[in-house]
């Protein structure tokens, strides 16, 4: 997987090693990529982590519903955690993440195809328990070369306040 990624339009205006709560600006959307997924990265992880025969056997996956080769959900959500810890997800205030409201795997990813991250900030508030940080909602797809969303989802992550 090429990891050498690039925002594909407007971006923070903080950069990523001096981004706090407060560059989360509630509406804004950006957009992060591309990796190719190659059929060796989709075989190599799903032998390590999900080996079912849909994403190990090209032979077997011809022969299914997919009619080829799919890369394994988890795989995908790999690709775009790594977009999003390369480009949204800063490097100095981030705390933790809560966990995600949601996670859908809408159309498979399959081998040769191309991926981008695109992440919408649906809500940053402050925290009401904690004054130094804060919470912010995103929406986060990650979309193939025909424009296809391959992966949805909703996560949270807890990022420290500006320091004054």
């Amino acid at each position: 997987m090429t990891t050498i990624t690039r925002a594909l339009g407007g971006d923070f205006a903080a950069p990523i090693d001096d981004r706090y709560f407060e560059d989360y600006a509630e509406g804004a959307t950006y957009e992060y990529g591309h990796v190719k997924v190659s059929e060796q990265e989709i075989l190599e992880f799903a032998h390590r982590f999900d080996p079912q025969p849909i994403h190990i056997d090209p032979d077997y996956a011809n022969a299914g519903p997919f009619g080829g080769l799919i890369a394994s959900g988890w795989h995908t959500g790999s690709v775009m955690m790594r977009l999003f810890a390369d480009h949204v997800l800063s490097r100095v205030a981030s705390l933790a993440s809560p966990g995600v409201d949601e996670l859908r795997w809408p159309a498979p990813v399959r081998p040769g195809d191309e991926l981008r991250l695109r992440v919408a900030v649906l809500e940053a508030r402050p925290s009401r328990s904690k004054p130094d940080r804060g919470i912010v909602r995103t929406r986060a797809e990650l979309l193939n070369q025909d424009d296809q969303v391959v992966l949805h989802t909703l996560p949270m992550n807890l990022l420290r306040r500006r320091p004054t």
